[in-house]
């Protein structure tokens, strides 16, 4: 079984989990606002058929809106933290299925404020503004809604797609749901014939990135062998997220599917087109010659796929507990300054961070933050300086979101998905030149601490970024009708993987199946932006080591205007222009460098 040598979540000592009582004290006190949040429905649906008559009414309504939908996110995300923990608890699978349904019902009852906001003139709207100037403090929210108004069909058909929001939903439930709870990996063994448990987390927090080429490639091989089993039902499962995304973008009259997922963004399709482009192109190269090297000083007999993140030096590969992490974490970001610091050091000290590994535990990591409260963070650890970047990573979220909320109304506070993992891989790549600077004469630590680094690069620049090409290609088929089987998309991953690494890497039809790893496919033109936010912090981490105090000024101001400005406009008040390949092209170079810097190592 794959579990074995798991815990149950229910074992798992009290350090290791977050605190949800920040959001509600109780279960029973969720339950409780669940169903008041129904019956409140009605404080909003009172104003329906009426903003147009005056700017204090629409005033009322926005507000009333925006406080009820504060509560709702504190009552969603309390259910969905608390299945990501344990997937396979059918008590969780009940929450979230009625916050789902839930979801829907309101959304439907609240489509009349897009659609009367969308029936009111420009005109109108300036006057209401200037009649009632609070409305400023809503210009994002209006804004995002008129630019759908080209888009935007009639209020019934309207109402009727937010009532049908839960089905919409249902590819991204099924997918999370077959992965947390029904897969089962068999147990591997090591080189001495030792038999170790299994599971999804576990390969990849673990196993991937062994030192041990057997438990490596075992691990990829069950990994693999689970997968081939449930590839023709999440084939058809992602191929159903497709279908109603490109009719979804003809309904609307979107010329392109592309355009639809980009719009919300506030994306060109050139800027979208030069980060899949540039990156792959230029990348390469580098990437191919860091592989090589990797294959000379393992003593592989080839280059795999399933090699690729072995560490480039077994022998050296310092231990990290969580509790050490934690103190090197807050050390390197103290460049941040005292008000950042303090709010990585409460993440620790409040139980915002779940980092257990327990039976049903959504795999990867991610940082949910509820506005009203603080942010949650969920990985699984693993005691590798792997897992210390990763809560880098997420740190950096945790920190964006916290400036915003405590700046910014709910409204203002989220930016564009361009931007949104600039903070955090900024977080990645201050612990990686803070370990740099750590390093003295010791030339294996700074090779270790390079290698971290091409492994923020590597996530990042490679895995995420063929996440968005195999995107790419895959809703072009589907534009052209193209039946998007579990062949048609494993051939295409396969096809991209192969394409990036050429002759250096052995990519094996398995690979193919890696579509099925990640949910990111389920969240729109989500994948590609990574390479975005990683060539922002990029660029802003070199002003950082060049420009000091004030550099991380403009930063943290950055982060508080939270989603107040275009993410070109965010980026440009740290003097970054991402409408020019510049800042990719100069990235890209920067991992040259690093790659550069471990041959010359070996000289």
């Amino acid at each position: 079984m794959s579990t074995e040598g798991l815990q149950t979540r229910s074992s798992v000592p009290a350090e290791q989990k977050w605190d949800l009582s920040d959001l509600f004290t109780s279960h029973k006190a969720w339950v409780k606002e669940l169903h008041t949040l129904e019956k409140d429905i009605q404080r909003i649906t009172c104003y329906k058929g009426t903003l147009h008559k005056g700017a204090a009414q629409l005033l009322e309504c926005i507000k009333a809106y925006e406080t009820y939908l504060e509560r709702h996110i504190q009552v969603s995300t309390y259910a969905s933290l608390h299945l990501s923990t344990d997937g396979s608890d059918p008590k969780r699978q009940h929450d979230a299925a009625k916050v789902a349904a839930l979801t829907a019902r309101i959304n439907a009852q609240l489509t009349f404020i897009e659609t009367e906001l969308l029936e009111m003139s420009e005109e109108k709207l300036e006057q209401f503004k200037r009649e009632e100037p609070k409305l400023n403090h809503y210009e994002k929210m209006l804004k995002d809604i008129l630019r759908k108004k080209p888009y935007t069909l009639t209020a019934e058909v309207e109402e009727t797609l937010a009532t049908l929001e839960e089905v919409h939903q249902a590819p991204y439930t099924i997918y999370l749901r077959s992965k947390s709870s029904d897969m089962v990996f068999e147990p591997i063994q090591d080189g001495n014939g030792k038999e170790l448990p299994m599971s999804a987390a576990l390969y990849e927090e673990k196993y991937e990135i062994s030192a041990d080429t057997t438990v490596r490639r075992n691990a990829y091989d069950s990994y693999m062998h689970t997968l081939e089993k449930y590839k023709h039902t999440l084939a058809a499962t992602y191929a159903t997220e497709v279908t109603k995304q490109v009719t979804l973008a003809k309904l609307r009259g979107y010329d392109s599917v592309t355009e639809m997922l980009l719009q919300p963004q506030e994306v060109t399709l050139e800027m979208y087109e030069n980060q899949l482009d540039i990156i792959q192109s230029e990348l390469a190269p580098h990437m191919r010659r860091y592989a090589r090297l990797k294959k000379e000083k393992l003593g592989l007999d080839e280059m795999r796929y399933c090699d690729l993140k072995a560490p480039l030096d077994p022998n050296y590969n310092p231990k990290t507990t969580y509790d050490k992490a934690r103190e090197i974490i807050i050390d390197a970001l103290k460049i941040m300054g005292p008000e950042y610091t303090e709010i990585i050091k409460e993440s620790f000290t409040n139980s915002w961070i779940d980092w257990s590994n327990n039976i049903g535990k959504s795999t990867g990591a991610f940082c949910s933050s509820p506005y009203g409260s603080h942010p949650y963070i969920l990985l699984t650890w693993t005691d590798t300086m792997e897992s210390a970047f990763t809560l880098a990573h997420e740190l950096g979220h945790a920190g964006h979101f916290y400036l915003a909320h405590k700046n910014q109304t709910l409204f203002n506070t989220r930016p564009s998905t361009y931007f949104i993992e600039a903070p955090s891989t900024m977080n990645e790549l201050l612990l990686g030149n803070y370990l740099l600077d750590k390093t003295g004469n010791n030339i294996q630590m700074k090779r270790w601490v390079i290698t971290q680094l091409l492994g923020t690069y590597y996530h990042n620049f490679i895995t995420h970024l063929l996440e968005g090409e195999f995107q790419r290609r895959i809703y072009d088929l589907a534009e052209k009708g193209t039946p998007l089987t579990a062949d048609v998309l494993s051939t295409q991953k396969k096809e991209a993987i192969q394409s990036f690494w050429g002759k250096d890497v052995i990519v094996d039809d398995s690979a193919g199946l890696i579509w099925m790893r990640q949910p990111h496919y389920y969240m729109g033109l989500y994948p590609y932006t990574y390479s975005a936010g990683l060539t922002i912090s990029t660029a802003v981490a070199r002003k950082i080591k060049e420009e000091g105090e004030s550099a991380i000024q403009g930063w943290l101001d950055v982060l508080k205007a939270g989603g107040t400005l275009s993410p070109l406009e965010l980026i440009k008040k740290v003097g970054i222009d991402m409408t020019e390949p510049d800042a990719i092209k100069t990235a890209v170079q920067y991992v040259g460098s690093l790659v550069d810097e471990l041959e010359k190592s070996y000289e």
